[in-house]
């Protein structure tokens, strides 16, 4: 995510001629576009993905038990 949000900046400050930015060549201002696409593909190949985003709802899962669990005066297990 950080290197599209770098690549939008770099192009919007080619297109506008600013700095440093201008005298780059439009392959190095476009190389975090690359760059995001690797890490994309990456991270869909490896899994890590689909890992995050259940490690997320398991813990939403976990935080909703607990809530109910506080609401009817029974504090969350302790782990064993």
């Amino acid at each position: 995510m950080y290197a599209l949000a770098l690549g939008v900046l770099l192009v919007l400050l080619k297109y506008l001629e600013v700095g440093v930015v201008a005298n780059l060549s439009w392959w190095w201002v476009l190389s975090p576009f690359a760059v995001a696409v690797a890490w994309w593909t990456w991270a869909d190949a490896s899994g890590y993905t689909k890992r995050k985003a259940m490690q997320k709802m398991d813990q939403r899962k976990k935080d909703r038990l607990n809530k109910q669990k506080n609401a009817l005066g029974m504090g969350p297990r302790r782990p064993r």
